[in-house]
This record gives C-alpha cells, sequence and structure tokens, in this order.
C-alpha cells in the first residue's frame, strides 16, 4: 500500500507553488514559510508537505518577500526554567549548538503559538518560522522571572551582546528581613561586590516589601548579595526592563513580540 510520500500523483506545495506563479522554488518555500499559501482553504506553512492534484492551492494576493523580516520575542519567563546566553534554537524550540543544562527546562521552550499573548499590539503575523533559529543575549538567573529577549534579528543580536553592559535593567526585588540603619543610601551608593565598589544604583522601595532596583552592568548574584549586605534576604526577583523596552503587561509564561518602532 502506498502512501502520500511515496505516491507519485503527490508533490511537493513547494514544487506545486513554483509551477504556478513560474518562480524558483527557493521564492516558492519563502512564500510558503510567510504563510501566504493555503491548500483547500487552509495555511500550511510547511514547504515539503506534499499536496494531491486535486487539492485547491492559492497564494495571497499580498504575498511578498518584504514581509519574511526576522522578529524578536519578548518572553516573561516564569522562575524555574533557565535562560541562557546566545542559544540558538531550532525548529522544536530545543537548543541547536550545546547541551542542555541539567535540571531546569530551557526558557525558550515556552515560545509557542499557545503561549502567545492575545492583546499583542504589534500587528505582526504570527508565523512558525518565528520560532526558528532564535537567540538569547539576556541571561536571566532560573529562580528569577521576568523580561528576557530571543530573537533572529542579527542587528538586534549585535546590540545586546555589544551594549548589555551597559543598558540600564529595572528589577523588582521582594525582600524579607530589616533594613540595616541607612541601609537605601549604602544599596544606592557604598556597596562592593566580588571585593570591587559598585557605581551608583538606583534603588528606591515601591511597597513595604519589594523595591526597585534600576541598574547596569549586573553581575550574577550581585543583586542578592547587595540586599545580604544591609541586612534583607531576597525571596523574588523579577526584571521588568532592559534599556527602553518594558516588559509591559505580559504575564508569566507569555510572550510578545518587539514592535517595530522599540529600541533597546
Amino acid at each position: 500500500m502506498t502512501d502520500k510520500h511515496s505516491d507519485p500523483s503527490h508533490i511537493r506545495l513547494a514544487k506545486r507553488v513554483a509551477d504556478q506563479l513560474n518562480c524558483s522554488r527557493s521564492t516558492a518555500e519563502q512564500f510558503i514559510e510567510g504563510g501566504f499559501v493555503s491548500v483547500d482553504g487552509t495555511v500550511v506553512e510547511l514547504p515539503g508537505a506534499r499536496v494531491r492534484p486535486d487539492q485547491a492551492v492559492a497564494v495571497a494576493p499580498d504575498a511578498s518577500l518584504l514581509a519574511l523580516t526576522p522578529v524578536t520575542l519578548l518572553l516573561h519567563k516564569p522562575p524555574g526554567f533557565e535562560a541562557g546566553l546566545a542559544q540558538p534554537a531550532g525548529p522544536a524550540g530545543t537548543a541547536a549548538h550545546g547541551s542542555r543544562s541539567q535540571g531546569a527546562p530551557q526558557a525558550v521552550t515556552l515560545l509557542s503559538a499557545q503561549s502567545h499573548l492575545p492583546e499583542d499590539a504589534s500587528g505582526i503575523r504570527l508565523l512558525q518560522r518565528h520560532f526558528r533559529q532564535l537567540e538569547c543575549f539576556t541571561p536571566l538567573p532560573t529562580e528569577a522571572s521576568g523580561l528576557v529577549v530571543y530573537t533572529q534579528d542579527k542587528r538586534i543580536a549585535r546590540k545586546l551582546a555589544e551594549d548589555i553592559e551597559s543598558l540600564e535593567q529595572e528589577c523588582i526585588v521582594e525582600v524579607a528581613g530589616t533594613i540595616a540603619p541607612h541601609g537605601l543610601q549604602r544599596l544606592c551608593h557604598g556597596l562592593s561586590f566580588n571585593g570591587r565598589p559598585l557605581p551608583p544604583v538606583k534603588v528606591s522601595w515601591q511597597s513595604e516589601t519589594k523595591l526597585r532596583f534600576a541598574l547596569k552592568g549586573i553581575r550574577p548574584g550581585q543583586v542578592p548579595a547587595m540586599c545580604e549586605a544591609v541586612g534583607l534576604q531576597v525571596v523574588a526577583l523579577k526584571r521588568i526592563r532592559i534599556g527602553r523596552v518594558p516588559l509591559s503587561k505580559v504575564p508569566e509564561g507569555q510572550w510578545r513580540y518587539l514592535q517595530p518602532w522599540e529600541k533597546f
């Protein structure tokens, strides 16, 4: 018994589109991956899908290769997921280079059509290709939550890789304990970390148990060490902004697109 993969009457969708439009196979594949091609009224994004001669294949009138621009996704990472440096992700959302660390799952696995913020105001049409070849240059401790950036855009990747030390990051830190006398002033200026004096930091109370930190060049373990130096223990840490880009009202485990006008 033959299946559709061996049946000669079934051909690759990319070949069918190329024949219909009298274009190259690569152009046809880009139209398909761009979400512009439907089979019997259903959009198909896989160029390798096979179709029968009697199936209706249509290409949207507004099909354009100009729409196939790289995207950047802003994820609200929940605690318990790892977000490390430069982890290119394949179609299944797994790391394409290097092995997964033992224990915590990778935050990139949370990126899917189902976890897309319904109220996303970017106007970008969601495509399966948006979950491929994503890189992360905004690491966040496994136990922390908040904004993590995944991008396909080489310009944004370069910006984050080169300028992450100079981009101000804003965090909300829930603390327990009693702050030492003049502790807030010391948090702002006067503490050291790993034997080196820290530059001035903006720290203020957001509530009785939460501090707002705005700082540059943050190091792993720096904020907990700063809090401990003034008698406080970190209960939870959430990053809400990187540079000029805020997390906005994205619930934990969901993501939104970086809007075209947003700049880090």
